[in-house]
């Protein structure tokens, strides 16, 4: 499956499991403006945050990483809601992702 397909079946799942968890769901956007950056949050008054990432020579694990990372930070999670969201995300994105 081409890694652009990979990314947006990943998108749709954590974005699925986000709002059964009660959680704000960012956008999700590759890559990021910023060039050298892996991934970048950004927040405008008004707005939707936005997560991007790069996908291109990164394995979807880690794409997948980026994501669930940027969900926490944008709902301020900390501690074992944190833990318990990220792993809750990462069995939504699907076999082969889940760390």
């Amino acid at each position: 499956m081409a890694q652009s397909l990979r990314f947006a079946t990943a998108v749709r799942a954590i974005a699925a499991e986000s709002r059964r968890l009660g959680l704000e769901v960012p956008g999700f956007r590759s890559p990021p403006r910023l060039d050298g950056v892996t991934r970048s949050l950004r927040r405008r008054p008004g707005a939707v945050p936005a997560i991007a990432v790069r996908l291109e020579g990164r394995p979807l694990d880690v794409v997948v990483g980026d994501l669930v990372e940027g969900v926490v930070v944008v709902n301020h999670l900390g501690g074992r809601r944190a833990d318990e969201v990220r792993r809750r995300l990462r069995e939504a994105a699907g076999p082969g992702v889940a760390a």
